[in-house]
């Protein structure tokens, strides 16, 4: 066989393989792609929390899983780890370091301790879905104007200290 011939039949079989191979592939369907979206996000997140004294927090964030269990890293402007925090029903922990892990009975208790106010998770998760049925929770009321652009702000008046969070999601 001439060296072009055995080529041809390389490139030949190749193609035949590629064919094959696609051809046993699944598309991914719209529903599965959307609802790995629905429990997966990242971006830059910001609380402002009015009390004495006034705290303020501002990092990016990959946040992953549901209201029910799920884990939020926060990374500094530098990309070190701030903390991680996971839940999972009937406990929580807050992991800010080597040989730092704090437990809490719940993600509301942990969610308080970590930013000085009650922050709805559940909620947030809704206001990332873009669900107008939870733009008020526990005091919050977000704006969910900007939400087609990757932008959320919600604000807390009561009960006291009055909070502000804005979220911009990744594109």
């Amino acid at each position: 066989m001439h060296l072009s011939a055995r080529l041809r039949l390389l490139i030949s079989c190749c193609l035949f393989a590629t064919f094959f191979i696609a051809g046993c592939a699944r598309p991914i369907s719209a529903t599965a792609l959307n609802e790995q979206k629905k429990e997966s996000w990242s971006g830059r997140i910001s609380l402002q929390v009015l009390s004495e004294p006034a705290q303020s927090f501002s990092a990016s964030f990959e946040l992953k899983g549901k209201p029910e269990s799920g884990e939020l890293t926060l990374i500094s402007p530098l990309g070190n780890v701030l903390g991680i925090l996971r839940w999972s029903p009937g406990e929580a922990q807050l992991d800010s370091g080597p040989q730092q892990i704090q437990r809490f009975a719940s993600v509301d208790a942990l969610m308080t301790q970590a930013t000085g106010t009650a922050v709805p998770l559940s909620a947030l998760f809704g206001w990332l879905q873009g669900d107008h049925a939870s733009v008020s929770a526990n005091g919050w009321i977000a704006d969910l104007s900007r939400h087609g652009e990757g932008r959320i702000s919600a604000k807390r008046v009561q009960p006291a200290p009055q909070a502000d969070l804005r979220v911009i999601l990744d594109r």
